[in-house]
């Protein structure tokens, strides 16, 4: 029999069989598996295990992620969505008084992350390039709470930065999963992340967090900042 724990997240749970312990979200649509991913039926409702070698924010969680600014009714600008296997227990976790704005280059990529949108009325794709929030700030309504960002660019710290000013208010929030290999593929990752950190920095943003993702993910770090107020 399965036990179903709240996370000191919120919007987060934690599955526990035997002596197996899973994260999970609460399934904001019953009986669907959006990318294979076991679904838990419990008295309370369907939870989703979401799987941390499938999703960096997952990677992030089960490393001790300590400040989660997508919680429960947050509005989030989701940058580098691809098919919505994270959108999607993104989507659990905001809830039908949230919404995600996710965006993603590939149209190709895309069309897995349209059909998600069929079922998930929080969802809302945008394809387009992320480097370029003018091109879709029209699809945007309101001000945004969080800027999420997986995106494998040089430029990934100005990416943030200019989609936080085209959004954002002060005291927003931003999550960036920094990927070193994509930055530069023979320094040192280290290098690589005080670099882009420093860069963060130099944009007038406070650096409220870092987790290293391995062993999880390789050569990757999830970065929790705020714009100041």
């Amino acid at each position: 029999m399965a036990k179903v724990e709240k996370h000191r997240l919120p919007g987060v749970f934690t599955i526990k069989t035997g002596d197996r312990s899973s994260l999970a979200t609460r399934s904001l649509v019953p009986g669907a598996s959006v990318y294979g991913e076991k679904l838990i039926e419990t008295e309370d409702g369907e939870y989703r295990l979401w799987m941390p070698r499938r999703s960096k924010l997952a990677a992030s969680i089960l490393k001790g992620l300590k400040e989660m600014p997508i919680q429960p009714g947050s509005r989030v600008l989701y940058l580098g969505a691809a098919s919505g296997t994270t959108v999607s227990h993104v989507s659990d976790v905001v809830g039908l008084h949230g919404i995600i704005y996710a965006v993603e280059f590939s149209p190709r990529v895309a069309r897995k992350l349209l059909q998600l949108s069929e079922t998930r009325t929080n969802v809302f794709p945008i394809v387009s390039d992320a480097r370029h929030p003018t091109r879709y700030s029209p699809l945007v309504a309101g001000s945004i709470d969080v800027v999420y960002q997986d995106v494998a660019q040089m430029d990934q710290a100005r990416i943030l930065f200019d989609n936080l000013s085209a959004f954002c208010s002060d005291r927003a929030w931003g999550m960036i999963a920094i990927k070193a290999r994509s930055i530069d593929s023979t320094a040192d990752v280290k290098v690589v992340y005080k670099k882009e950190i420093s860069a963060l920095e130099n944009y007038g943003l406070e650096i409220v967090e870092m987790v290293d993702l391995e062993p999880l993910e390789k050569d990757h770090m999830m970065v929790v900042i705020r714009v100041k107020g």
